[in-house]
């Protein structure tokens, strides 16, 4: 099987809230990937993958991923693959710091 690209992009950050990246609703196995490298010291960035259970049920954090003050030493944050047969969505938020700007992209098999 290959990956497929579901979204990509690059976003600026606003500090203070969480910024919706993409939903998915196909079903299927999902990676969610973001370059860190713009982030400076100081900075604190949260990174969601949401997924849903049930059909009409609602989408809660199955995976999160905290970077920062300091520098992450791993400049690519892999979220773990994520399967999911209703609904997909992924998010930033920056907590801490100025905006940047952060490429991304969500996968899917």
């Amino acid at each position: 099987m290959a990956w497929a690209l579901s979204a990509s992009g690059s976003t600026t950050s606003t500090p203070g809230s969480e910024q919706t990246l993409a939903t998915d609703t196909t079903n299927a196995t999902y990676y969610f990937e973001v370059d860190l490298s713009a982030m400076q010291v100081g900075d604190i960035v949260q990174l969601r993958l949401y997924v849903m259970t049930l059909a009409g049920g609602t989408l809660r954090v199955a995976w999160e991923s905290t970077y920062g003050p300091a520098l992450p030493v791993q400049l690519i944050s892999p979220s773990v693959p994520q399967p999911s047969d209703q609904s997909c969505r992924v998010s930033i938020k920056q907590t801490a710091g100025s905006a940047r700007v952060f490429p991304w992209k969500l996968v899917r098999v």
